[in-house]
């Protein structure tokens, strides 16, 4: 990558260090991240191995056709961000503007449906605390799968508005004419955390909605 001294932070010699930089910064950020929801997964997993009918009684009342498209959506985002990373590496401002829209359309599209799903679940008096109520022998333990359930889904869903954020910045930015061929650093890596944000919701969906449901 050519230097774009314009574009270079002063406490970099060149774009060539400030890229690789960038980059290796945004992939500590994403092994803290991973560790993060490690722990969340791990603990799903020892808990679900003591109460599994308790647990597949909660994940029986996901809605399994909104997950499966909103699994959808995020896969179309990846696409889409990717796409906008490749047209700011061509320089492609029209490219730009255009899939970073489409991503963050999708984005929201996502956090939609993930709104409407938080609804039902209101509406039926599963949210834990003390009007959650279900009926039957496991519902204490179901209790607490709603709880991972909203722990989970929720950290995703917060990671996913600062992903939207960090889309509409870019999108300022790309209608400004600020990425080029020899300038893009900023979208390729919020597309790091865009993608890792999606792979997040790989894991979740067969974790909640399948996994534990067959428990």
């Amino acid at each position: 990558m050519s230097e774009h001294s314009s574009q270079v932070a002063h406490q970099f010699d060149d774009a060539t260090q400030q890229y690789e930089a960038s980059t290796l910064g945004m992939w500590a950020f994403l092994i803290t991240e991973i560790m993060f929801f490690g722990g969340l997964f791990a603990g799903f997993f020892v808990y679900i191995l003591g109460h599994s009918a308790a647990f597949a009684e909660g994940s029986r009342h996901l809605d399994l056709t909104l997950g499966t498209v909103n699994t959808l959506v995020l896969l179309g985002s990846s696409l889409t961000m990717a796409l906008a990373v490749r047209s700011a590496q061509q320089g492609n401002r029209q490219g730009q503007v255009l899939f970073l829209i489409l991503t963050m359309t999708l984005g929201l599209v996502f956090l939609g449906i993930k709104g409407l799903e938080y609804a039902h679940k209101f509406e039926q008096h599963l949210v834990p605390g003390p009007h959650f109520r279900l009926e039957g022998p496991h519902a204490q333990f179901a209790q607490l799968f709603f709880s991972f359930y909203f722990a989970m889904t929720g950290v995703h869903a917060l990671h996913m508005i600062v992903g939207v954020g960090l889309l509409a910045w870019l999108l300022v930015n790309a209608l400004r004419g600020k990425y080029s061929a020899e300038y893009f650093t900023p979208v390729e890596v919020s597309g790091l955390y865009w993608h890792f944000v999606d792979v997040v919701w790989i894991f979740l969906f067969p974790t909640l909605y399948l996994v534990a449901r067959h428990a």
